[in-house]
């Protein structure tokens, strides 16, 4: 079955950096467009960024020039360079699959989405 294990969440100051991985496994990696969201308390699922097969990449507004998103076809791992982090930015974290092969994510729209990780925490205090 399909599974997206999340890592690399954490405690940081602003400022500072912090990588998320997703491992992916049951499925033709390569062949699915891939994702983060992000979710705060009280607040409603969010797009972070997504990449395509062809390694085409998408990104919120509000993390752009910050983050940066990447896969590993061969590893079947996805992942999240994190930089220049906000207090703003707190929440958990999210790796989702799309829910269909060979499409693009272009709308980042969460509902698109077939299978989600469990989450990893990123905590950022100012």
């Amino acid at each position: 079955q399909v599974q997206l294990v999340e890592s690399g969440g954490g405690s940081v100051q602003a400022g500072g950096s912090l990588r998320l991985s997703c491992a992916a496994s049951g499925y033709t990696y390569s062949i699915y467009a891939m994702g983060w969201f992000r979710q705060a308390p009280g607040k409603a699922r969010e797009a972070v960024a997504a990449i395509d097969t062809d390694g085409r990449t998408n990104y919120a507004d509000s993390v752009k020039g910050r983050f940066t998103i990447s896969r590993d076809n061969p590893k079947n791992t996805l992942h999240l360079q994190m930089n220049s982090l906000k207090p703003e930015d707190t929440a958990m974290y999210y790796c989702a699959r799309h829910g269909s092969y060979g499409f693009r994510w272009s709308t980042l729209r969460s509902g698109d989405a077939g299978y989600w990780g469990q989450g990893t925490q990123v905590t950022v205090s100012s």
